[in-house]
């Protein structure tokens, strides 16, 4: 059985202010199209996890930087609104980062990410506890990756967007989560001690040393919005498996996770806790 105390997990990335705009369709290069809704929002995929890990049950802090303006006080009271423990997100002398997102009617997205802060997290002053429980993306600087990979008693990272890897982190990885693309731009990968490949609708699978050891269907939805789908899926894997639960259960919920999230218009989506997303 799950273990009742909450799962302490520290996220490691990215927070910006998502500038989404909803179109019918997406225009082409030089085209421009006129009938976009403008939403604005928090985002980035540290903020997004973290957040997502928060509202799932488990005990989160952030790691990360913020701009010393308005978007990044916006950022600290949205973050301290969910229960997200900020104390680690630091100032940066650089403005809050931004991502520029197009949104069209079937949900697909495009994204342009502008650092910001970001690209200014002190790789020496990320406090985080040691063998602490740490999950985090590649938003962020190898220095950082590299710290928090050192830092972590389990690092588990998702390497997106697709990059090649800091030296010694892959080894210091206990679970790396990738979609196909991913999967197929970082080979180095593949044998990791534990490896979760997304497949959008069709679900996901859980691999060990290149060995498949559980698969779970995709889980039926209306597509809304993809952009914090895949943020969602992996809070909900690594809050499933600190937890205790079966890598088949865990997995089986992580994709019911995703799927509630595509049906949300919201770059953090609203869930409920991971025990609502039955197997």
């Amino acid at each position: 059985m799950p273990n009742p105390t909450p799962v302490a997990l520290t996220v490691v990335g990215a927070i910006n202010v998502d500038l989404t705009a909803r179109v019918e369709r997406a225009p082409g290069p030089g085209e421009t199209v006129a009938d976009g809704v403008l939403q604005r929002g928090p985002g980035g995929k540290g903020a997004n996890q973290a957040v997502a890990a928060a509202r799932l049950g488990g005990r989160v802090r952030l790691v990360g930087a913020v701009g010393d303006d308005l978007d990044g006080r916006g950022m600290r009271e949205q973050l301290a609104s969910v229960g997200v423990d900020a104390s680690g997100v630091q100032t940066a002398d650089a403005a809050t980062g931004t991502a520029l997102i197009v949104v069209d009617a079937t949900g697909e997205n495009s994204i342009v990410v502008c650092a910001g802060a970001n690209a200014a997290i002190d790789a020496d002053a990320l406090g985080i506890a040691p063998r602490s429980a740490v999950l985090a993306q590649l938003e962020v600087s190898d220095a950082v990756i590299s710290a928090a990979a050192e830092a972590a008693g389990f690092f588990a990272l998702n390497a997106a967007p697709a990059r090649p890897l800091p030296a010694g982190v892959l080894e210091r990885a206990d679970l790396v989560i990738v979609n196909e693309t991913e999967y197929a731009q970082l080979p180095e990968v593949h044998d990791a001690p534990l490896l979760c490949v997304t497949l959008g609708g069709e679900g996901a699978r859980l691999y060990r040393h290149g060995e498949l050891v559980a698969s779970a269907p995709g889980v039926p939805t209306t597509v809304r919005n993809t952009v914090g789908a895949g943020d969602a899926f992996c809070a909900a894997l690594v809050v499933g498996l600190l937890r205790g639960d079966a890598e088949t259960d865990a997995l089986a919920r992580a994709c019911a996770v995703g799927a509630a999230a595509v049906a949300d218009d919201a770059s953090q989506p609203a869930l409920g806790p991971l025990d609502t997303y039955g197997v």
